[in-house]
């Protein structure tokens, strides 16, 4: 595509050779002289100038260095990474397929748009139903009772069981498990028995989930997951939980059982949620942290303790056992000097 095309495409405007062809997309110590790159952070700008690319991605406010540039093409954005990411759509589009693989196994009563691809040893079950241009990689199950609504893309071996939702434009990747039955036991005479899991999951549009995630079923009630919603690979969301719109989760995340995620909020990797939580909306909470009560306020939050040297955190994982002790003795010490007094258990 030329660069004129591109950048009608993005809607941004150019500075360069309007008949310059781009040929794909490329970081920028990798770029050739065809690549398209871009610069968003100014950590990376002189990468950037110096870069072979043929053409840059570039914000107004960089604007007064491009003579410094290697490149002489530009296309000017407010969010160059995010301008990157619809460049690399247009460049690098999913070839999409049509029909059924010979080998798939399809219940009669299924219904599937003509548009869409059910590729080889797919299996799809009794009443579903598989919207416009759906993309069904190898070797996915499709439950019965299923919905998967227009564009939505499923990667190979994904397994979908009974009686889930999901909506359009979602992207689900390999090995995810989307519909199993949550951990929900009850204790009798020392001895666990399952709890059967009868509500469904319900996925918004837009939304993308990662290599070997689960999202469990509710028990009763659904599991829900909005609009827009991006989950990582290995993230465990349990039976109930609800995620609000636009939120996203980092990988080797945890949420237990009934948690209700508020929307705009980002758990970065590692992060625990105990049940039965509520976070507000545009709650961050940083990697490897530990929730274990409500979040009432936006805001940034974090737990654990940071990595530090062996004989350092040694020490420090010893003088811990001694706060309380410490905090009272202190507390007398106060007291006796005329600072207040202490509330003693």
């Amino acid at each position: 595509m030329n660069l004129a095309e591109l950048a009608q495409e993005l809607g941004i405007p150019l500075i360069g050779d309007a008949s310059f062809v781009v040929d794909g997309v490329a970081a920028l110590d990798r770029a050739e002289s065809a690549s398209l790159c871009y610069v968003q952070d100014s950590a990376y700008l002189d990468a950037a100038l110096h870069s072979c690319c043929g053409v840059l991605i570039i914000s107004s406010k960089h604007l007064p260095l491009i003579d410094k540039a290697r490149c002489s093409n530009f296309l000017i954005s407010d969010h160059p990474h995010l301008t990157f990411a619809k460049a690399v759509n247009i460049l690098h589009p999913i070839k999409a397929r049509h029909g059924v693989h010979p080998t798939a196994v399809v219940s009669p009563d299924a219904t599937i748009d003509s548009t869409a691809w059910i590729g080889p040893y797919v299996v799809i079950e009794d009443q579903v139903s598989i919207g416009r241009d759906v993309q069904i990689g190898s070797h996915c199950h499709i439950g019965s009772m299923s919905h998967i609504a227009d564009e939505t893309q499923l990667f190979p071996r994904v397994t979908i069981l009974h009686n889930v939702h999901i909506g359009s434009r979602c992207r689900i990747l390999s090995g995810a498990v989307i519909g199993s039955d949550g951990f929900g036991l009850v204790q009798e005479q020392g001895a666990w028995t399952h709890v059967p899991h009868l509500g469904r999951v319900i996925i918004g549009d837009d939304v993308d989930i990662g290599a070997n995630t689960t999202v469990d079923r509710g028990t009763l009630a659904d599991t829900q997951i909005m609009d827009g919603v991006k989950i990582d690979n290995l993230v465990q969301i349990a039976h109930n939980v609800v995620i609000g719109r636009h939120s996203a989760i980092a990988g080797c995340a945890g949420l237990a059982g009934s948690s209700v995620v508020g929307e705009y909020c980002l758990l970065a990797g590692g992060v625990g949620l105990a049940g039965h939580l509520q976070l507000a909306d545009r709650v961050h909470v940083t990697g490897m942290s530990m929730v274990t009560k409500s979040i009432q306020q936006s805001g940034v939050y974090s737990s654990g303790t940071p990595l530090d040297d062996n004989k350092q955190w040694r020490r420090n994982a010893a003088r811990f056992k001694t706060l309380d002790s410490m905090a009272r003795r202190l507390g007398l010490i106060e007291r006796h000097l005329g600072f207040g007094k202490i509330k003693e258990d």
